[in-house]
């Protein structure tokens, strides 16, 4: 028998143990906690909740588990630009991973610095000043300057502290990602001003096969490197991956060297995929490094016609542009069971609806660019572009008139800068004419 007082001892001990063994759990299971998806998958139409609206829902998306989805961003965009994604478009997906320029955590989600492993050596450069500020004194070291913006030129923002920084994050990134997820078949790389369609990107990197490897994206030329444009979105399966990131390990001094003389981030890693043997898959139109306003889907300007080709990503998104892109997938999964978006879909089923929706337009630019000279007032630039059989759409900016033959959405401006019209039942004509698509294109 033991004595009371030596058993109250052992109680005493054994639940101190207990204590302690939970409390590193606990610690451990906060540390490791991975976001998961807010909904379960569903073929099932989902109820009408309290708003009037349909409940967000996940459709099901084959082959997502075996991707992992890695998003660029920044400090001085983070808190703008990546919030909205929890909410729409990384709703439904697994495994993601966000890396930046500083380690934080935006609304329970850890964002990783991509570039805490780099060679200390290059971190002398004078661009990671910025980065040695912000790791240093956190958001309270950010200046008013680092928020300041330029017009993207031929060489990028090079007075932006943030945008000189951004292109030593691509080879880190790659080596990041793997180790993040090495059995993942695919990484989709994005940034977050960048929409993705789910269903239409895993039914067109099912085309492909993963244990080849394999770089998409939208083609780009910098010199003699041919890469991918990043802002668009990129993919790459995991050997080319494999191989981009044993590249960088064996290059490492070399290719920061190489780094430093440049000025695209994207343009670095294409040419190590390139030295490594992965060349770049063309995916133009697929992957658009424009936004709604600028897309362009009726144009013959270039060796594809766009219309019929699957539309996976749009660039230089504001967060309510990508909140209504992801309303108006989830719409056509739950109402029509639609899962593949085309640019003949985008354009009759959300751009032409805009459109329609108010044909005159103040304070806003269409982006029509054919000059005609002898207009000198709004309605002398809606009558020229009736005259024309090809005319669909009408600008009259800053006191000059402008016209297209390819209709636009173009976007807002600055009050009294720009008024726009459409000739919508033009348009309509155009739409009908090319009709529906037989099946997608996917640019094989």
């Amino acid at each position: 028998m033991v004595p009371r007082r030596l058993s109250r001892r052992l109680i005493a001990v054994a639940a101190a143990i207990a204590l302690f063994f939970l409390y590193h759990v606990s610690s451990l299971s906060s540390h490791n906690r991975q976001w998961r998806p807010h909904f379960t998958t569903t073929e099932v139409t989902p109820a009408v909740g309290d708003n009037g609206e349909p409940a967000p829902f996940c459709p099901p998306l084959p082959g997502i588990e075996d991707v992992l989805v890695v998003m660029k961003t920044g400090v001085t965009e983070s808190r703008d630009k990546v919030p909205i994604h929890f909410q729409t478009t990384l709703r439904c997906i697994p495994h993601f991973v966000i890396y930046s320029d500083f380690a934080e955590e935006i609304e329970g989600v850890k964002i990783h610095d991509v570039l805490r492993n780099m060679d200390s050596a290059a971190k002398k450069n004078p661009d990671f000043d910025f980065y040695h500020r912000i790791v240093k004194y956190g958001r309270k070291g950010l200046e008013q300057q680092d928020f300041s913006d330029e017009a993207n030129s031929a060489i990028g923002k090079p007075n932006n502290p943030g945008w000189k920084l951004d292109k030593w994050k691509f080879l880190p990134m790659a080596q990041e990602a793997l180790r993040h997820k090495p059995d993942a078949k695919w990484f989709i790389f994005v940034e977050a001003d960048t929409y993705v369609s789910w269903p239409t990107v895993l039914t067109w990197l099912a085309r492909f096969d993963h244990t080849k490897p394999h770089y998409l994206g939208t083609e780009t030329q910098i010199a003699d490197v041919i890469f991918a444009h990043g802002g668009s979105g990129f993919m790459l399966s995991n050997p080319a991956l494999q191989r981009a990131s044993d590249e960088y390990a064996a290059r490492e001094v070399e290719l920061n060297a190489f780094t430093d003389q440049h000025w695209a981030g994207d343009c670095v890693l294409g040419k190590v995929l390139s030295d490594a043997g992965v060349n770049l898959h063309f995916t133009w139109p697929i992957l658009q490094n424009s936004n709604l306003g600028e897309l362009d889907e009726f144009t013959t300007d270039f060796y594809r016609k766009p219309w019929c080709f699957i539309a996976v990503a749009l660039h230089h998104l504001s967060p309510i542009d990508i909140e209504n892109l992801w309303k108006f997938e989830q719409k056509r999964w739950r109402d029509k069971n639609k899962r593949i978006l085309l640019h003949g879909d985008l354009f009759r089923e959300y751009i032409s609806p805009e459109i329609n929706s108010q044909p005159t337009r103040p304070n806003w630019n269409n982006m029509a660019n054919e000059d005609q000279p002898f207009a000198h007032t709004f309605e002398d630039c809606r009558l020229i572009c009736q005259t024309q059989n090809a005319c669909v759409q009408f600008a009259f900016r800053e006191g000059k008139c402008f016209t297209s033959a390819n209709p636009r959405l173009g976007h807002a401006v600055p009050s009294g800068d720009a008024t726009s019209g459409w000739i919508t039942s033009r348009i309509r004509d155009m739409t009908g004419k090319k009709g529906l698509c037989r099946k997608p294109d996917f640019g094989d």
